[in-house]
């Protein structure tokens, strides 16, 4: 295994200087030279829900555009979102992702995604994979607001809010279809269609479909993508946009089964639950109208509806001890609800905006859930080998409820310049949230073996909670920008925390977890945050250094001796970090871009009474790597060739809690390239993890007994495009 080295001595201190070296250079007069891709060009929308220039946004905003969509060409969110500082995202299968921004990398509901602004799923029903139901290689580009969102978008948004925008319909007809081969089974149709502006307005359709047979046993994955986009402008101060994005996924989820050192390093194809797989079906459906009224400012609604279907075995829940809970699940959920906006810019050298919102959605759902037997399809793990599951036989039904989530949050936004230079933000969020929840089984104890799941008749319950922001962005020049905020945030426990708390071994004690899981309340986070961004001696640069704070964490600790996991409002975590983004040009031909960041994750109130009296007061938290990095070189020799060549670094990270062993990280490198043979037609290549090295797409267990899941080994992929 590669995981025994610590940090080395004065990583943090480099870190701190390198950043302040940049700070010096972006506030020297001399070295103020903006080129054509400068900070102040960019413009952004997900920071306000409106146009704004990233040179007035007083947040951290990753921005990657169309062009490197299109140059990454991603297979899976891991190969493309690292280019934003800060930002991890790990394999589990297919598409299935975890993720890592401003918190350790895991399945934590603590974030927020978004299409053209619109939350995918709805708050109570977080899916850490959520980015899989988005046609992430044929978007139009990419933006991350990192840390916390809550006073604009409300619960989830803790470590960072992913938006990942549509790709807008082509002034001109016209169409384009790719062809992309490769390692492992892999295959990917793309194709879109544009009628280019007609009278009506303007259409766009993409599909994607994708498939691999999966580099480990009974890994294969597929995916089906149609995505429509209408614009359509029917006078100067009318607007509509309405998009349609549905996705198809069956996949088997066993690829991030997690195997002892010996087989992740001798045979790490194997796959330890092989019988593990996840359906996903996922239908969006929107329309946004932007009306401008001229004096009276611009009134925008948008009504949406969402299906959301899962049918999973996964892989996390396998297990023979009594003590562990296999099971089938599914759920469905619809939504339907509305965005309504109303923002108005006042005449003056103040330049104020106020920004005034209403969110509503409304989401029925429902859960059921079988009990699984491993009994006779199951071989006992050992020193050298996981434990496998082959098979299953279907148990009785442990849970089937139905939940509807409703959520009602107005918002004010409002903006002041009471200096040429200085902007200065001021927005708050109060959200109103409900949920009732009815049993479909009889109430009462549900035995299964020696597992007793306590099933309440149903529940109502309600919560609520204001979130605050301020910020200031200050213009040292043209050139360079200096910001600072202060963020208060939240998380409500989703329907699975309320509604489903699990087994226990007597009546009594499932009772009283299924009780104790409805006194549950949201996370609370603060943050205080300051950066610099802007250009200097012809690089781009955006330094950002944050620190937040978690408390009434829900404490959920599983113990290695009995597995049992309870859940509580008793933790505090502190999570601190520098994030450093670099952009230069060389001359026409070449382009360095640079994204890092340092971060330590603690847990600074955490103790486990539940399980011996475990304390981590103090350690740091598992899965968290303190560095990320990443490294693109371009080079363009002729405006039909451009070739990169990209260092991936992960660093050193605990297994565990209690800070027993380490993985040691990894470095790898991916090389793409693309030629136009004539107009229209091009051809490309890719190759992920050059190199062939062994590394872990997620480390866990102990010093003594540690656990890795194999990443992607060396993958070659090639493909043609035509565009007529």
């Amino acid at each position: 295994m590669s995981g025994t080295s610590s940090p080395r001595p004065g990583e943090h201190q480099r870190a701190v200087a390198l950043a302040l070296g940049w700070l010096a250079l972006a506030v020297n007069p001399a070295a103020q030279a903006a080129d054509e891709a400068s900070q102040a060009d960019t413009i952004t929308v997900t920071g306000t829900r409106e146009a704004t220039p990233l040179s007035e946004s007083p947040a951290a905003v990753g921005v990657i555009k169309n062009s490197a969509i299109r140059r990454a060409a991603p297979s899976h969110p891991q190969q493309l979102l690292g280019q934003i500082p800060g930002v991890s995202i790990n394999v589990t299968n297919g598409e299935g992702h975890t993720t890592g921004i401003r918190q350790k990398i895991g399945t934590d509901p603590v974030y927020l995604y978004l299409e053209d602004g619109i939350p995918v799923r709805a708050t109570g029903f977080f899916n850490h994979n959520a980015l899989y139901e988005i046609n992430l290689p044929q978007a139009g580009g990419v933006e991350v607001v990192k840390g916390i969102g809550s006073a604009l978008y409300g619960s989830d948004a803790i470590g960072g809010t992913i938006n990942i925008l549509t790709n807008p319909p082509a002034r001109q007809a016209g169409a384009a279809l790719s062809a992309e081969y490769g390692s492992h089974g892999w295959y990917r149709l793309l194709g879109s269609a544009d009628t280019g502006r007609q009278t009506m307005g303007a259409l766009r359709a993409d599909l994607n479909v994708s498939h691999t047979d999966g580099w480990r046993e009974h890994t294969a994955y597929e995916r089906q993508s149609v995505n429509l986009r209408w614009d359509h402008a029917p006078d100067g101060d009318t607007a509509l946009k309405t998009i349609l994005g549905y996705a198809r996924i069956d996949q088997q989820t066993g690829a991030n089964s997690a195997l002892t050192p010996f087989e992740y390093e001798n045979t790490p194809t194997v796959n330890a639950r092989s019988v593990a797989y996840r359906k996903v079906e996922a239908l969006r459906l929107s329309s946004n109208l932007d009306k401008d009224l001229g004096d009276n400012g611009l009134v925008s609604i948008t009504p949406y509806f969402r299906h959301n279907y899962m049918d999973l075995n996964g892989a996390y829940n396998f297990s023979t001890a009594a003590s562990g809970d296999p099971r089938i699940e599914k759920t469905d959920v619809s939504s339907l609800g509305f965005l309504l906006k109303w923002r108005k810019d006042f005449p003056g050298a103040l330049r104020p905006r106020l920004i005034a919102g209403l969110d509503y959605d409304y989401s029925p759902g429902k859960r059921s859930e079988d009990a699984l037997d491993f009994t006779g399809c199951n071989v006992a793990g050992t020193a050298t080998s996981a434990q496998k599951f082959t098979c299953y036989a279907l148990g009785p039904r442990i849970y089937d409820y139905a939940v509807t989530y409703q959520s009602a949050s107005p918002y004010l936004h409002f903006e002041v310049s009471p200096l040429e230079a200085l902007r200065l933000t001021a927005a708050v969020r109060y959200d109103t949230m409900s949920y009732k929840a009815s049993n479909n089984l009889a109430a009462g104890d549900m035995v299964y073996g020696t597992r007793h799941y306590w099933q309440n008749a149903g529940a109502t319950l309600t919560f609520s909670r204001a979130s605050p922001k301020l910020g200031a962005n200050f213009a040292l020049s043209p050139a360079a920008h200096i910001y600072a905020s202060y963020n208060q945030g939240f998380r409500a426990p989703g329907e699975g925390n309320l509604f489903r708390a699990g087994h226990d071994t007597t009546l009594a004690l499932g009772r009283t977890k299924a009780t104790d899981a409805l006194q549950l309340k949201p996370i609370e986070a603060e943050q205080y945050e300051l950066g610099l961004r802007g250009d200097g001696g012809g690089w781009q640069y955006d330094v950002t250094a944050y620190s937040l704070r978690k408390d009434n964490d829900i404490l959920s600790q599983r113990d290695a001796l009995n597995q049992t996991t309870i859940s509580t409002n008793n933790g505090s975590t502190r999570h601190q970090g520098v994030e450093l983004g670099l952009g230069k040009a060389f001359g026409p031909q070449w382009r360095l871009d640079v994204a890092y960041s340092y971060a330590r994750h603690t847990y600074e109130t955490w103790i486990t009474n539940q399980f011996a009296g475990a304390n981590l007061n103090g350690k740091e938290i598992e899965s968290a790597p303190r560095q990320l990095g990443n490294v693109r070189l371009t080079w363009t020799p002729v405006a039909a060739t451009t070739a990169q060549v990209e260092w991936v670094k992960t660093g050193s990270y605990w297994l565990d809690a209690a800070n027993t062993g380490k993985y040691a990280g990894h470095e790898l490198w991916n090389l793409r390239a693309s030629h136009e043979l004539s107009k229209g037609m091009s051809l490309s290549a890719r190759v992920i993890n050059l190199a062939d090295k062994r590394y872990a797409d997620s480390a866990g267990g102990t010093a003594a007994a540690p656990t890795l899941s194999p990443g992607l080994p060396r993958t070659v992929f090639a493909g043609v495009e035509a565009k007529w």
